[in-house]
């Protein structure tokens, strides 16, 4: 098996209810080796672009109930999301997530665990995000973090000279 990236995100519910050692303590369980890390505030073209492919599969309502999710409407406005590399990565996170519907999810996943599903909103409120295909985690990771943001060069990139206007220390 070849040596694979998978997004991982522990969503605003994760945050708030303090679960963030718990979840990368389980993590760890895989002896993956963390290449990137941040915590960001999730802006709402983040989001859409994140669950694009929402609209279309579950309709508008859980499309927009879902950005509204992760940009933290109703919990908190941070996600922190890591970059995990090893051998069969995306298997090994997901088998721990377990099931994206957490009330399908094994009792013992991060999912089953921790998750619920919003009865006002029908969202899955679901602590954790796990990329499902090598594909979708090149995607996501690529809209998610900077190569320089990562501590190996896991695809292929180019130097730019482009003005880019950052924020910087005084």
């Amino acid at each position: 098996m070849a040596v694979q990236q998978v997004l991982v995100i522990i969503k605003p519910d994760g945050l708030v209810k303090s679960l963030t050692g718990n979840i990368l303590s389980v993590l760890a369980e895989t002896k993956l080796k963390i290449v990137g890390a941040k915590i960001l505030k999730v802006s709402k073209e983040l989001a859409e672009k994140q669950y694009h492919d929402l609209r279309e599969r579950k309709g508008e309502e859980i499309f927009n109930n879902t950005v509204n999710y992760i940009i933290g409407k109703w919990h908190t406005d941070r996600c922190f999301a890591l970059v995990y590399q090893g051998e069969n990565a995306i298997a090994k996170v997901r088998e721990i997530a377990g099931s994206t519907n957490p009330e399908k999810a094994d009792p013992i996943t991060i999912r089953g665990k921790y998750g619920r599903i919003n009865s006002s909103t029908g969202v899955f409120e679901n602590v954790i995000h796990a990329s499902d295909s090598p594909q979708n985690a090149e995607k996501e990771i690529k809209l998610w973090f900077t190569p320089d943001e990562l501590t190996e060069t896991i695809y292929p990139v180019e130097k730019s000279k482009k003005a880019v206007e950052r924020v910087v220390w005084k």
